[in-house]
């Protein structure tokens, strides 16, 4: 099974990418993490990021294709991978669609984890971070046993500066912008499928498995 999953910040879209790669046997690929282990581990793309990382620019658009291109070669990503964080934009959807025709491999599902503007607003303005050992609690839903100090290492917690409601909004402004052609994209190709990601964790992943569900089975 090949999935996308799309979603605004705050739809806990690594939680859930976790558990459904799990649950579908799929790799679970992060464009993050696989730009990351390139310029870490010294390939040639991942050189040639590094030297607009280093510029302080954007990795441009043919960069990270091909990291994509060559990480769903891999032999574990043959029969299926989940998508996350990439593709971002329309040009790049274009791109991953003629790689996957090339591949005979076409997508089975986009899966985008719909949640309200002002949820995701409560979720992260919410979120509080150790100082010390770097451990995230949650003023409503992990709340710290004593307000302000961390239970694991007794520093102080603080609210990080993108998790501030003014920064949040605007993250949201920009990700709606951004995002809906990329969903029209999807949405014309009818490979676009909701799932509300208002609930727990446990919740969310059996809503987003029973979508699933009709595109693969679970292993």
């Amino acid at each position: 099974m090949r999935i996308i999953l799309l979603g605004p910040p705050g739809a806990g879209k690594g939680t859930q990418a976790v558990g459904i790669a799990e649950t579908f046997g799929v790799p679970h690929i992060s464009t993050g993490d696989i730009l990351r282990a390139n310029v870490r581990d010294g390939t040639s793309l991942g050189v040639e990021a590094k030297r607009f990382m280093d510029a302080g620019d954007l990795v441009p658009d043919e960069v990270i294709i091909g990291m994509v291109d060559s990480r769903i070669a891999e032999p574990d990503a043959v029969a299926g991978f989940l998508l996350d964080g990439f593709p971002r934009t329309v040009p790049q959807a274009e791109a991953l669609e003629a790689l996957l025709v090339e591949r005979e491999a076409p997508l089975d599902v986009v899966l985008r984890l719909s949640v309200p503007h002002d949820e995701v607003v409560r979720r992260l303005t919410g979120r509080r971070t150790c100082d010390g050992c770097g451990r995230i609690f949650h003023l409503v839903a992990d709340p710290p046993a004593t307000d302000g100090v961390c239970d694991d290492c007794g520093g102080a917690l603080t609210q990080r500066d993108d998790d501030r409601e003014e920064v949040v909004r605007r993250r949201l402004e920009v990700y709606t912008t951004q995002t809906e052609p990329l969903e029209h994209f999807y949405w014309e190709r009818g490979l676009l499928r909701d799932v509300e990601a208002v609930g727990t964790p446990e919740e969310v992943a059996a809503s987003a498995t029973a979508v699933l569900r009709q595109y693969g089975a679970p292993r």
